[in-house]
């Protein structure tokens, strides 16, 4: 409030022609921690003229917990800042890399640092962005990638297999041991629509060995096959179940059979046909007894399924050979870093149809073209600027802007 010339802050000389004017006025009752006129900044202390009734302000700001994302405020009688965790920026880590998304078509954003995101790209689409359209005929899935997440197609519900189905499929696995461990290649259960219960199907590997399991609601029945010959480029599973009793065919296996515990003998599941993984990021979401850690490594296809011997076998999905959704898909044996060249010694890592550039210290961006500035989270080693200081780099180096309080090199003074 200006009057008299003067400029006044919090409240104004109480007068009785004020008190005529204006009736009862109520002064400012709070803090006034930074005050500027015309961009100057004055001093509220040293500069004024007079006052009454104004003692310094004790309630840190940190007490109103300005930080977000998890941000740890840090404060004194002068100054406060937040300290952000990783992948968040900005005064008030406010900030997300994937807040502005670069990622397309429905591609699922993460962020790889504060400045750098990976596109995890969708079902037939495929590069930095998921920009590039690919054709799958034969998926090709990749694990559980670095984020965490795991490559999968999802297919409408299959119908009408409660008393009886039959699958077959082929498959051909990546030239690594992890692909044999602990691995899912299919699953359908009793989850979705408010439901969590019991039944489910699944296939998987798991210490080099094909395992087949179900639970009608009374417990689970399983088939592990013997281990995989590893020599055959590719492999052969038939397998299906009547009321009880099912069976598993792996190569030129013997056919395995088991009869599942309890008296039920109708399989109830509602969620969609997950194909190689899941879209859960952790499998623990899942029902007891269906928990593979990883999803496939490889290439599967040819998959078929009918729910009746009468029936001819059909490809899952709705129309048939679609999926609804999937994740880091590729097409088998296609190379999506043979489209991709990696700048100033940056690798190409490919995940199903989700390809990114793994920079080499010092070097950011889609492909390791950009520098990282002295004075970015990423830089190694890390700028100095302590309590709240403001890094500002220099044609070699950098300074240290220091906040209102703070003084020395690296505003480590108060």
């Amino acid at each position: 409030q200006i009057a008299f010339g003067s400029i006044f802050l919090g409240n104004v000389p109480v007068h009785e022609e004020v008190h005529r004017c204006a009736g009862q006025i109520y002064g400012y009752k709070g803090c006034v921690r930074d005050f500027q006129v015309n961009n100057k900044e004055l001093f509220i202390i040293d500069e004024a003229l007079g006052g009454r009734n104004v003692e310094n302000c004790n309630v840190p700001v940190c007490d109103y917990h300005p930080c977000h994302n998890g941000g740890t405020c840090t404060s004194d009688a002068e100054n406060w800042f937040c300290e952000c965790p990783k992948l968040y920026s900005g005064k008030l880590c406010q900030f997300a890399t994937c807040d502005e998304n670069p990622c397309g078509n429905g591609a699922t954003c993460f962020p790889k640092s504060r400045r750098d995101a990976v596109c995890l790209c969708p079902y037939g689409r495929s590069g930095i962005l998921c920009s590039d359209a690919i054709n799958i005929s034969q998926p090709s899935f990749s694990g559980t990638d670095a984020f965490g997440y795991t490559s999968f197609l999802a297919y409408s519900t299959i119908p009408n297999i409660m008393f009886y189905y039959e699958f077959r499929l082929k498959f051909q696995l990546a030239n690594h041991h992890s692909a044999l461990e602990d691995n899912l290649i299919f699953f359908t259960g009793q989850k979705g629509q408010g439901l969590n219960g019991d039944d489910f199907l699944e296939l998987g590997l798991r210490n080099g060995r094909v395992v087949y399991s179900y639970n009608l609601g009374s417990g689970t029945a399983t088939i592990i096959s013997k281990p995989l010959d590893l020599t055959l480029d590719i492999h052969v599973i038939h397998l299906g179940r009547y009321l009880q009793k099912g069976w598993l065919k792996v190569d030129d296996q013997k056919n395995k059979t088991v009869v599942s515990p309890g008296r039920l003998v109708g399989l109830n599941v509602f969620s969609q046909f997950y194909l190689g993984g899941y879209r859960e990021y952790t499998p623990e979401l899942l029902p007891k007894g269906s928990r593979f850690k990883n999803s496939f490594q490889g290439c599967i296809f040819d998959v078929q399924v009918r729910s009746s011997m009468s029936q001819e076998f059909k490809s899952p999905g709705t129309p048939e050979g679609h999926p609804n959704s999937g994740r880091s898909v590729g097409q088998c044996k296609d190379s999506p870093c043979s489209l991709i060249k990696c700048r100033n010694g940056g690798k190409c890592i490919e995940s199903g149809s989700t390809v990114y550039c793994d920079c080499l210290t010092g070097w950011k961006g889609a492909f390791c073209t950009e520098i990282v500035s002295v004075c970015e989270p990423e830089h190694d080693p890390p700028h100095l600027c302590k309590q709240g200081g403001t890094c500002v780099p220099l044609p070699k180096g950098y300074t240290c802007h220091c906040p209102l309080g703070r003084t020395g090199t690296y505003c480590e003074q108060g």
